[in-house]
């Protein structure tokens, strides 16, 4: 809808052109005396019209115009004529053309009227229906939004005001956040801070001419230079290998082998230049564990040093060997089961609790092979960890001696069968006794057979379970140990021997 013509006058017809100017009156025509106005009816005369000059037409009138358009003025009274009447009631309808001059000079005849009717002021036209006036609405809105604009840039001005006169803003600038920002004691982040320069990324190489290795890890035990870490991690370079330990500065620093106990899966390093201000880890207690308590492991997964995973105990006391449970060199542990993350290369790293203190040493995983070791499948969930107690006994040991020390119970038990218990085999390993004479089994009344299904207060199910258990205490200790006899359930109490190294 075009709004053009709004708010303004229409304007005239532009053949019809604007009234002369008064024309100077001739002088031998003296002016027309004014005649007084004819009395009619009512008591206000008829108004008149201004004449228009014969030669003129008259401006014709749009009939449908805007009501908010000017309206014409009202037209001027005409002179009277010499009878007294107006001069729109004077011309008959035969009078002279509208065209023809005046013989008496200004002012001019008036206009031709149709001879049916007795002419009249014309009626102006009866004003059109009003339209939507669409275009004013819009202009309206759009006032009134700069006016809404104005007044609330005004209010921001002042608030901004009264803000610096006191008033804190909410805003933070990203450069105020890193020095406001501080992590409480206990998090993740404020353990694994604390942590990390104590732990260490172990590369070892053997000795041969391939110089093959891994990689591995390890943590500061004490301020000596002793690294404390796995045995499968060191086992390739024991024998003329080389080793180093590379920390979270990204220093590094040689390495060598002080002890290691293939059954515990334990060894000891030492920094062949130690360097001064080494923070050695705290060690918890791994006996006052409990299931559910948060844990925290670093390591170097797949050669990714200084990687941080978190989880919980998911269980305790699981008996787990990290070969294939055969055998005199494989390992076994009473272990902590974690769903952190561990991976090959976790290995010989530390699984702290929630307070940054060491409960264990991460060691093996359970593979989707379904074996448990260091195969090269991913994390699961299930790791394991040897209880810090026992990695703790072991690692005095190492540096006092240089060999590990186990606790024996002087018996050959089955390592293959599982779920009844652990059996005393016929004859022992190259057709010894199964039960060494005046052993410590011997004499708690073990004989060949026996199924031990008790020892220390846990169940036993299995030859790897009971030695994980057995090598949970040290030489010397009494224990109360279950066995079955011909359907019997009998107890007795056994005292453990001891092995030195692992041949």
């Amino acid at each position: 809808m075009s709004t053009e013509n709004e708010g303004k006058a229409v304007p005239g017809d532009p053949a019809a052109p604007s009234v002369p100017p008064t024309p100077p009156v001739s002088p031998s025509a003296p002016p027309a005396p004014e005649a007084g106005p004819t009395p009619g009816p009512e008591s206000n005369p008829a108004p008149t019209a201004q004449e228009v000059p014969a030669t003129q037409e008259a401006p014709t009138v749009r009939a449908a115009q805007p009501p908010h358009a000017a309206q014409p003025a009202p037209a001027a009274a005409e002179p009277p004529t010499a009878s007294g009447a107006p001069a729109s009631h004077a011309a008959p309808a035969h009078a002279a053309p509208a065209h023809a001059a005046p013989a008496g000079g200004w002012p001019p005849p008036p206009p031709t009227v149709p001879s049916w009717g007795t002419p009249h002021a014309p009626v102006p036209a009866a004003p059109a229906a009003p339209r939507k006036r669409t275009g004013g609405l819009v202009a309206a809105v759009l006032a009134a939004a700069l006016v809404a604009g104005g007044i609330g840039g005004g209010i921001g001005y002042w608030a901004a005001e009264r803000g610096d006169d006191g008033i804190s803003s909410t805003t933070v600038s990203s450069g105020e956040t890193p020095a406001s920002f501080k992590r409480d004691p206990g998090t993740v982040a404020a353990v694994a801070a604390t942590a990390l320069p104590s732990v260490g990324t172990i590369k070892a190489k053997s000795g041969g001419s391939q110089g093959e290795g891994g990689t591995g890890t390890g943590f500061v035990y004490d301020q000596e230079g002793h690294i404390l870490t796995n045995n499968h991690v060191v086992a390739s370079a024991a024998d003329g290998g080389t080793l180093s330990v590379t920390f979270s500065d990204g220093k590094s620093y040689d390495a060598e082998v002080v002890g290691r106990a293939e059954g515990y899966d334990v060894a000891v390093l030492k920094l062949t230049n130690a360097p001064k201000g080494l923070k050695p880890l705290p060690l918890g207690d791994s006996d006052k564990v409990a299931v559910g308590d948060s844990t925290i492991a670093i390591g170097a997964p797949f050669g990714l040093s200084n990687t941080v995973t978190t989880g919980i105990i998911s269980a305790k006391n699981r008996p787990v060997a990290s070969g294939d449970g055969t055998g005199g060199s494989n390992s076994y542990m009473s272990a902590l089961q974690t769903d952190a993350s561990i991976n090959p290369g976790n290995s010989g790293g530390p699984l702290l609790d929630a307070s940054g203190a060491v409960i264990g040493i991460n060691s093996a995983i359970q593979s989707t092979s379904g074996g448990f070791g260091q195969s090269q499948a991913g994390s699961i969930g299930l790791g394991f960890a040897i209880p810090v107690n026992q990695a703790k006994n072991v690692a005095q040991q190492l540096i006092k001696t240089g060999k590990p020390v186990y606790p024996v119970i002087g018996a050959t038990v089955n390592m293959n069968d599982k779920g009844e218990g652990a059996e005393i085999a016929e004859r022992g390993t190259g057709s010894t006794p199964s039960v060494t004479p005046n052993g410590p089994a011997a004499k708690a009344g073990l004989k060949p057979g026996d199924v031990i299904t008790g020892f220390g207060g846990h169940q036993i199910d299995s030859g790897p379970t009971l030695i994980s258990e057995i090598w949970t205490h040290k030489p010397g200790d009494s224990v109360e140990i279950t066995y079955e006899r011909d359907g019997r359930s009998v107890t007795t109490t056994v005292v453990l021997g001891e092995r030195t190294g692992d041949s």
